[in-house]
């Protein structure tokens, strides 16, 4: 007796445990007067009972590799799915006759993944559903990131049998913004003496003097014609007479005459772009400021055809949102001109060379923030020094036997990018820079001698726009 009730207590003890249990309790179906109440949805790896009112004596089910069933008693069935899928189960009475088929149909066991996708991205309006023996996944995701997350949870419980309706909320446009600056410095000094010896005795004019091959002064060579003879004339100067200094003395018989030439050049160059273009998340995008440049191609059979390269300012990049504001860039940017100093050619076609900056990089930055993606220093030095030997030995005098050439020249380039995330604005709330200025009337051209009037909005989205410098944005709204 006291065995029975301890039986009884601890099976009420384990009814009431599976009961707190969420998703341990099995389903059951009930076939009320020979037909299902309702399609039968197994979890895979699940179990659900399906109870009968009529008692049967025999059953079968269509594909025991979906489900497999066992009986509890002559009214009771258990039926635990194996695999996704549809099947039948069939159930008849003791005279053979058809009591009914149930549908039974495997899913996946959706209730644990959404407790896992509750844990992992919690706050995310993802509806998870069951189609034949996949998963869809609907509802809206903050980022691209807790997308592929939750297609790759959704990947553990139904490998390839996933379906993504969810879209990516938030602003998916990307503005970019690269700069592009260099600076070049070049600073060139040369010193060089020339001297002539003339007159009776000598006969002829004999000259000496050292140079170096910059094409700032002459060949050695040529200082024999740049002496004439006579002491009055001055010698040829060799870099156009800029820091020439020459001097002659000497009597009808011999005539003497001495030249120095001193040069220093400094340049300076700086270059800027600023391109700015705009994509979808996940879109590539592509830019190109300046022209193509035509080169001769010589194909095998000597045939002559022309192939265009692409020079000025180029830029390409896939951006893509991350998580929020975090975005991830893909990009290749360059910056290409024509060396006219260096060229090749042939006959009548000659081609120049091309310098070229370029950069490509991947990099992942928040919105309005900057990144110096590349940088270079360049400094290239040179120092050449010639003498007529024995004579450029000599002290103090040797300095007119003597040639010095230096030469140095520095590079500095810097690139930075700055990504935006952006949304479209109105359309009247635009002013390009073309809206600014109108054609002159008559009057203001011939009496006035205006060559353009200004014609800038006062009012409205569009006059608070026009009251920016051409830097201003064009088109788009940038994000707080």
């Amino acid at each position: 007796m006291k065995f029975d009730r301890f039986l009884k207590a601890a099976l009420l003890g384990l009814g009431m445990g599976l009961a707190a249990t969420p998703g341990a309790q099995a389903e059951t179906l009930r076939v009320l007067n020979g037909a299902a109440s309702a399609a039968l949805s197994v979890p895979m790896n699940r179990a659900v009972v399906v109870e009968s009112d009529q008692p049967f004596a025999e059953l079968s089910i269509a594909n025991p590799g979906i489900a497999d069933i066992s009986t509890l008693s002559d009214r009771t069935i258990y039926v635990l799915g194996k695999a996704p899928g549809r099947t039948t189960l069939t159930l008849l009475a003791a005279d053979g006759s058809l009591i009914t088929n149930v549908e039974v149909q495997v899913t996946p066991d959706i209730a644990e993944f959404k407790e896992r996708l509750r844990q992992i991205l919690p706050g995310e309006g993802i509806e998870v559903r069951t189609a034949n023996d996949g998963i869809v996944l609907s509802g809206t995701v903050s980022s691209t990131m807790a997308l592929d997350r939750a297609i790759d949870l959704a990947n553990r419980y139904a490998p390839e049998r996933v379906s993504n309706l969810m879209n990516v909320g938030g602003t998916q446009q990307v503005m970019l913004k690269v700069r592009f600056a260099e600076m070049q410095r070049s600073v060139t000094k040369s010193l060089s003496s020339s001297m002539g010896i003339g007159g009776a005795l000598t006969g002829t004019g004999i000259g000496a003097g050292v140079a170096m091959g910059t094409g700032l002064m002459s060949d050695g060579n040529n200082f024999n014609s740049a002496f004439d003879g006579d002491a009055g004339t001055l010698m040829n100067s060799t870099n156009d007479s800029f820091g020439t200094f020459g001097f002659g003395l000497g009597t009808s018989a011999l005539q003497f005459q001495v030249m120095i030439e001193a040069l220093e050049n400094k340049g300076m160059v700086r270059t800027l772009a600023e391109p700015n273009l705009t994509a979808l998340s996940g879109q590539r995008a592509s830019f190109l400021a300046g022209g193509e440049y035509p080169i001769p191609v010589q194909d095998s059979d000597g045939n002559i055809s022309i192939d265009y390269k692409p020079i000025g300012v180029e830029l390409e990049f896939t951006p893509r949102v991350v998580d929020g504001d975090i975005i991830n860039l893909e990009l290749m940017a360059s910056v290409s001109a024509l060396d006219s100093a260096i060229s090749f050619g042939g006959g009548s076609i000659a081609v120049n060379a091309f310098k070229r900056r370029e950069t490509s990089t991947t990099v992942e930055m928040r919105d309005g923030q900057s990144f110096a993606i590349a940088g270079l220093l360049q400094d290239d030095f040179r120092d050449l020094n010639g003498q007529v030997p024995w004579l450029g030995d000599i002290p103090i005098l040797g300095a007119l036997f003597r040639s010095a050439d230096y030469e140095r020249a520095q590079s500095e380039l810097v690139i930075i990018i700055t990504p935006h995330l952006v949304t479209p604005t109105r359309g009247e709330a635009l002013s390009l820079p073309t809206d600014r200025i109108r054609p002159p009337s008559e009057t203001d051209l011939f009496l006035f001698g205006r060559t353009a009037a200004p014609n800038r909005p006062t009012t409205g989205a569009a006059g608070e726009v026009a009251q920016q410098d051409f830097g201003g944005s064009y088109g788009y709204v940038m994000e707080d």
